[in-house]
């Protein structure tokens, strides 16, 4: 069973994170991910990045993932 650690570094791995925090007990996990690549994206196509990052891991291993994801300068304003 994934640990948030996992989900951090998986997330970590494969995207340019600002900040990234991540919560859960094993089966539901809360991301903050902050980055710049996130700048004139909806927010669809900034949870299919962090999709992407993680791979098949989103089906094979995290069950729920619930993701706030910003641009440096949102996280700034507060989110």
């Amino acid at each position: 069973m994934p640990t948030p650690e996992d989900i951090r570094g998986w997330i970590a791995a494969g995207l340019d994170c600002e900040r990234l925090e991540v919560s859960g007990d094993g089966r539901h996990f809360e991301a903050l991910i902050v980055s710049p690549l996130f700048e004139g994206k909806r927010p669809v196509q900034r949870h299919q990045l962090v999709y992407r990052a993680l791979g098949d891991r989103m089906r094979e291993e995290v069950h729920a993932l619930s993701m706030k994801t910003l641009t440096p300068e949102e996280y700034a304003r507060g989110g």
